[in-house]
């Protein structure tokens, strides 16, 4: 597959041109949601709690700069599911980087992890990654199932709540 290169950031610099594309909240939070299986605009909305103007340009954006792309779901109305490219899918690592950094220093005395992913290809907790804390294996994308702790589901619960009463 052809690597598209950003044309935004001016150096040769690669962290500078990957943080061009992905380094800012919204764009981190919409590959987290789709990472979790969110693949519709109201589900990422209501996941990152990005106003529909904000969501509607970071997937717009994500979709430029070939991370994403649209698939119609339904012709009347036309609406469009967003799936992540081979490329959006390459940064899976990242994703399990910034969790695995979150979980270690953002995080009050004594409390539990948000989400626990077992590892499907031998059925042991994952961990945080990169490697499989049970088998040792790469952690890679469609191989883990999360379960989000009861606290991070009553949260997204209630975002998701609160967004439908917006409606």
């Amino acid at each position: 597959m052809e690597k598209k290169a950003t044309k935004r950031a001016p150096t040769l610099c690669p962290v500078a041109r990957a943080e061009d594309l992905v380094g800012d909240r919204w764009t981190v939070l919409v590959l987290r949601e789709l990472f979790m299986g969110a693949r519709r605009f109201d589900e990422i909305q209501a996941g990152t709690e990005a106003t529909p103007q904000m969501a509607a340009a970071r997937l717009k954006q994500m979709e430029a700069d070939g991370l994403i792309e649209r698939r119609p779901y339904s012709q009347r109305p036309l609406r469009h599911e967003y799936h992540l490219t081979e490329k959006g899918r390459a940064l899976f690592p990242v994703l399990l980087a910034l969790r695995a950094w979150g979980e270690t220093w953002c995080k009050a005395p004594g409390e539990a992890r948000a989400v626990e992913f077992t590892h499907d290809a031998c059925g042991g907790p994952a961990g945080l990654g990169p490697l499989c804390e049970t088998c040792g294996r790469p952690l890679s994308d469609g191989e883990l199932t999360a379960e989000r702790t009861p606290a991070y589901a009553r949260e997204r619960e209630g975002r998701l709540r609160s967004f439908k009463g917006q409606g």
